[in-house]
């Protein structure tokens, strides 16, 4: 496969406008992929922050293996990380509430020496396509922010009210200049962080398919009935459209939609509960 590589102008404008908008906050709320908890993350991020305190959210965990999960979630907390998982679809927020409270204590405890009531701020932060704005809209348990199944949606910065005294602000997803590692990279093709349409989209799902058969052969072999591979010489991804019938007309395996579905399936579950990073 080609390298895989994407930063469009408006990459280097959002990392602008973040480095910006840091200044004035006074904790940040980074979110990460459960399926992939470090390939998703950021890693120029670490350096923009410059010690301000960070809560890590472990989104669409309904989505990751629940087991992985809690392997993820002892790791971090082992590496002193204020972390947690939740599920954008239906999680309530609470402890990511919680967890930023404590985050921001020390910065209104100082302005209530002072005599003042402080409104804390705090900046969601993440890749793109990672679940930023159905997260904050369901912190806020209503539609405050624009959701769309694609990479690169949120552009405008917006400060929503979470508590009496705590504010948010959802922010375009960011990524990093240059993919060096490929693997990495692949995992953000699989999840939709990156588009489609950077990569060769059947070759992009016979590697997903091939990951897959290892970490969960029965629920994809079941799915596109491949048990045995196919035929001698096939692929994956054309055993999967003999498997599931995505035929063109004369019996011709249709490559491109079995890749689009073999993608969209994944993205959204239909495999099961699998995360593709191991901690």
């Amino acid at each position: 496969m080609q390298p895989i590589q994407w930063y469009p102008g408006h990459m280097a404008k959002t990392r602008r406008m973040l480095e910006d908008q840091l200044k004035r906050v006074d904790a940040v709320v980074e979110l990460c992929d459960a399926r992939a908890p470090l390939a998703s993350r950021n890693p120029v991020l670490g350096r923009m922050l410059s010690g301000k305190p960070r809560v890590l959210v472990l989104n669409k965990s309904d989505l990751a293996d629940p087991a992985a999960t809690r392997e993820w979630l002892a790791r971090f907390q082992r590496e002193g990380v204020s972390v947690c998982a939740f599920d954008a679809m239906r999680g309530q927020g609470r402890d990511v509430i919680r967890l930023l409270e404590e985050a921001v204590a020390p910065a209104v405890e100082r302005m209530a020496r002072r005599g003042a009531v402080k409104t804390a701020r705090a900046m969601i932060v993440g890749i793109p396509n990672v679940g930023k704005s159905s997260f904050v809209n369901r912190c806020l348990r209503r539609n405050a922010a624009q959701v769309a199944d694609r990479p690169g949606v949120t552009r405008a910065e917006k400060w929503l009210r979470l508590t009496p005294t705590l504010e948010m602000m959802d922010s375009p997803g960011m990524l990093w200049p240059k993919l060096d590692d490929q693997e990495a990279a692949r995992m953000l093709c699989w999840l939709g962080s990156l588009p489609d349409d950077i990569q060769d989209i059947e070759g992009l799902a016979e590697s997903l398919l091939r990951r897959l058969m290892e970490l969960a052969p029965r629920s994809t072999e079941e799915r596109y009935h491949i048990t045995g591979g196919g035929e001698e010489g096939e692929s994956l991804l054309e055993a999967a459209c003999r498997g599931r019938g995505w035929l063109l007309s004369g019996g011709r395996l249709d490559t491109e939609r079995a890749a689009r579905l073999t993608l969209d399936e994944f993205r959204s579950g239909k495999l099961g509960r699998i995360t593709l990073e191991r901690a």
